[in-house]
């Protein structure tokens, strides 16, 4: 929801530190009164980078939303006037709303450059509509599966295909090696076991 050019001029991206697990109440907070205190034409918007991972617990699959960058809210607003003075309204509103340290920077904040959003922009749109699992593989790294027609055997690692969330997985079936796709949350390293 990004406002028009004539508008947002001068808008630059600023992060904001965020107490630990109040990221959402401060985004929500900042949108929800910006309004009412007459900022639409300073704060133009409010990121919270956010990815779905899912990891296994107990032989069962959950997925939840992990924030990309926890303690931090990325905020694009309009905080320094043409004399790279702050203006005061946007810069004491954000700062003092309830769970904020306060910006990256301190009394100067320091505007994030255009192209460290992007890429976060960019990781974002990358993962949306897909689970990233919580845990990584190697090819070689021993596994141990927890679900399905395999569940109980052991494994090693062939190949992995990030991008399906799967691997190839060699097991031992009647004394021969067999390979056999899995997802990742049908395996745990054989360590945790």
């Amino acid at each position: 929801m990004t406002a028009d050019i004539a508008t947002t001029a001068g808008a630059q991206w600023f992060a904001l530190r965020i107490l630990s697990g109040q990221e959402n109440k401060v985004k929500t907070h900042l949108e929800r009164f910006k309004k009412t205190e007459e900022l639409d034409d300073h704060i133009f918007e409010i990121f919270l980078p956010t990815e779905t991972v899912s990891e296994v617990k107990g032989g069962k699959k959950f997925t939840k939303v992990r924030k990309l960058y926890p303690g931090y809210v990325f905020v694009y607003i309009k905080l320094y006037d043409t004399e790279r003075r702050v203006i005061i309204e946007p810069f004491y509103f954000a700062k003092n709303v309830a769970g904020v340290i306060g910006f990256v920077g301190g009394e100067k904040p320091a505007p994030l450059r255009q192209t460290e959003i992007d890429e976060i922009k960019t990781r974002v749109e990358a993962a949306t509509g897909k689970e990233i699992p919580k845990v990584s593989f190697e090819v070689g790294e021993e596994v141990e599966i927890t679900d399905g027609a395999f569940s109980n055997l052991s494994g090693r690692v062939d190949e992995i295909d990030p991008a399906r969330g799967k691997l190839k997985v060699s097991v031992s079936i009647f004394g021969r090696f067999a390979p056999v796709d899995l997802e990742y949350w049908q395996v745990q390293r054989a360590s945790e076991g």
